[in-house]
């Protein structure tokens, strides 16, 4: 069974640092594009970033590239998501997601609010 547990959430004031954390497991992930979402209040869920599991290779959403990076350790089965500079519009819950054609996986979410 594929479990995505997220942590590392909580309150910062704007301009601060976060660093969240998936751990990943129940499966290989060979393959694999490990991402994060977000959803705040009211909006609909919005990619963050994502990381091929194998190659390394990333993306990012216009609204975060330069402020946060995602990477992966494929020997612990963690994918990170670094995120500096945060903004109060940085507010939501962030999601971790695992996804290969029709698999799709995600974690239970975990709460990051960014005081101004």
């Amino acid at each position: 069974q594929v479990q995505l547990v997220e942590s590392g959430g909580g309150l910062v004031q704007a301009g601060g640092s976060l660093r969240l954390s998936c751990a990943a497991s129940g499966r290989t992930f060979s393959g694999y594009v490990m991402a994060w979402f977000r959803q705040a209040p009211g909006k609909e869920r919005e990619f963050v970033s994502g990381i091929m599991w194998s190659g390394g290779g990333t993306d990012y959403g216009d609204s975060v590239k330069g402020r946060f990076t995602i990477s992966r350790d494929i020997a612990k089965n963690m994918v990170y998501l670094q995120m500096n500079s945060l903004k109060s519009e940085d507010t939501a819950v962030y999601y971790c997601n695992a996804f290969l054609f029709s698999r799709l996986y995600w974690g239970q979410g975990t709460q990051i609010t960014v005081s101004s």
